[in-house]
């Protein structure tokens, strides 16, 4: 009788397949998580610059000047709007109290493309 040969080629080739699936699946999952910490980095620098923008359109509002503008912050466009949304007299105190609306809006990159960043904040201020 004769012995039968080439089991345990058939059984390296499929060790090395597998190991080759795991090893390319890695790499994958490797490359997902590095872009998904690029755009967290992204979207953290878009939520600084709008909340940088709205401090700045706050600032303007309660002392007096034009607070609508555009702001140029490392990359980042910052458009800042801001209307006046609302005056309340207030016959004890003999004053009125206006109310500002401001937005303000950042965004880096083109929309639809991998590296688009984008946040807008809004608050509503008191000018005494």
């Amino acid at each position: 009788m004769r012995r039968e040969r080439g089991f345990g080629l058939v059984a390296a080739m499929f060790l090395i397949v597998v190991i080759a699936g795991v090893i390319v699946t890695m790499a994958r999952l490797s490359v997902s998580s590095s872009a998904t910490g690029v755009m967290a980095l992204q979207q953290a620098r878009a939520y600084q610059g709008a909340r940088a923008g709205l401090e700045w359109g706050i600032y303007r509002a309660v002392n007096g000047g034009a607070c609508n503008g555009t702001l140029s912050l490392d990359g980042f466009s910052v458009d800042i709007t801001c209307s006046a949304s609302a005056s309340i007299s207030v016959p004890e105190e003999n004053r009125n109290v206006q109310f500002y609306e401001i937005t303000a809006t950042a965004q880096s990159g083109a929309a639809g493309t991998t590296d688009y960043a984008y946040r807008r904040l809004t608050a509503t201020v008191e000018k005494p």
